[in-house]
């Protein structure tokens, strides 16, 4: 941003990497038009498992290219690329728009990436009955009668918070419009999570929730330390954590499903515009399925696109009960099968193996692994997976943690998210807006 520039596709949390980015799934606000992060990328230069360094593109090596990315690291370490970057601007002039249902909250977003003047789609449902559709417009210029609103200072609004206040009396449709400095609307969700920090005030109970202390735990609320936190005081294992795309037309009935299973809202929507496969990135089975279980039509045929998806961001507390969460997590996994969509491989993934390359396709993926040398790294699934065996083993061993008693975890997490130096990351932070 300081020569004027700005990759298409920035990923929400400023800690995410490029590394990172192009290895993992990060389908962002602007992916609608632009697909995943990787679809941003010329090259990459990796190197193999035999210690060869080599680049690949679209030109070179097109399928270690495609393959590699959202592949956990586990056909090559990524060591440079080269990033297509756009025109940035001043502001993004933001719109909120208001819906009643799940239904009209869709169609909505189907209707806006439709629309050659918007660079941002995304949607927050906080509920059956209220859900926002944002859109954001890159502008060099503010009209005077707006001030501008920022969400990377402590005296900030978390902009989930914001967003429901700005339009919790606003009937269906309705809108309202404001001007976010650019590097504050990328990163509009870093405070609190999304809304994963409303969970540690949840935790702790005798900490109110209210804009003070918001203000005064503010070096808690950045996803660097919060994460850290969550993490280091095992407080993440209760969570449900996932990320899953699904087509538009099965959507409603997931979102449906989470309600009624999980009870868990907010959700955050995000459309995606389709990607080459095959991939990891989550896609349809559909199209997957076109290129799994043959290893020479997948060497010799063009790669499919699979088709526009909905993102949806199911993030919240899951049952205390360690068998009922995994049961939870298992239905969800079924849920998506069921409904033609894919999760994001961050997230908890408790699939036995047979099922999961069923689904990820193991034959394409082999292939990469015997070509580019790298059969001694660990496959997707070994860096995935939840091993609940183990876990059940180590905690009738050991018994309960006391990382698992309240509230010494959650004081333990920040102590330790205190020490690592993450908080001097955000307060040093270059591209926060200053006045």
């Amino acid at each position: 941003m300081a020569y004027g520039l700005v990759p298409p596709v920035v990923m929400e949390f400023p800690g995410i990497t490029a590394g990172g980015g192009f290895s993992g799934t990060s389908g962002e606000s602007s992916s609608f038009r632009h697909g995943f992060f990787n679809e941003t990328i010329n090259w990459v230069e990796m190197v193999l498992g035999n210690g060869e360094i080599v680049k690949a593109s679209d030109e070179e090596r097109a399928d270690l290219f495609h393959g590699a990315a959202g592949a956990a690291g586990t056909l090559g370490i990524t060591t440079l690329m080269e990033l297509r970057l756009s025109d940035a601007k001043k502001f993004v002039k933001t719109t909120y728009r208001r819906v009643n249902n799940v239904a009209d909250a869709i169609s909505e977003i189907k209707g806006e990436i439709e629309k050659p003047d918007i660079d941002y789609v995304d949607g927050i449902l906080y509920s059956n009955d209220h859900g926002v559709i944002i859109t954001g417009e890159l502008t060099n210029i503010k009209p005077p009668e707006h001030p501008i609103q920022t969400f990377s200072h402590a005296s900030d609004p978390w902009f989930y918070l914001h967003v429901q206040g700005k339009t919790h009396h606003l009937p269906s449709s309705s809108t309202v419009t404001e001007y976010v400095p650019l590097a504050d609307y990328l990163f509009r969700y870093d405070r609190a999570g999304f809304w994963v920090g409303r969970q540690g005030y949840t935790y702790f109970k005798v900490v109110p929730f209210n804009k003070f202390f918001r203000w005064l735990l503010d070096d808690y609320s950045h996803t660097r330390t919060l994460y850290h936190a969550l993490h280091a005081s095992r407080i993440s294992s209760q969570f449900v954590v996932q990320d899953v795309a699904l087509p538009y037309d099965t959507a409603e009935t997931f979102i449906d499903w989470v309600d009624s299973d999980l009870g868990i809202w907010p959700l955050w929507l995000c459309p995606l515009k389709g990607c080459t496969t095959p991939t990891f990135h989550p896609v349809t089975h559909g199209k997957m399925s076109k290129l799994e279980g043959d290893t020479e039509k997948q060497e010799s045929a063009t790669p499919a696109m699979s088709e526009p998806m909905l993102n949806i961001g199911v993030w919240g507390w899951g049952p205390n009960n360690h068998e009922e969460f995994v049961s939870k997590n298992r239905d969800l996994e079924n849920k998506l099968t069921e409904l033609g969509g894919r999760k994001w491989l961050y997230a908890h993934t408790y699939y036995p193996e047979p099922e999961f390359w069923n689904i990820y396709g193991r034959s394409w993926y082999q292939a990469l692994r015997d070509k580019y040398f790298a059969t001694t790294l660990p496959t997707v699934y070994d860096k995935v997976k939840v091993d609940v065996a183990a876990k059940q083993k180590n905690s009738e061993q050991h018994g309960a943690s006391w990382l698992s008693t309240w509230p010494i975890g959650g004081l333990y997490g920040m102590f330790l998210a205190t020490v690592s130096g993450d908080i001097r990351l955000h307060r040093q932070a270059k591209w926060r807006h200053r006045n």
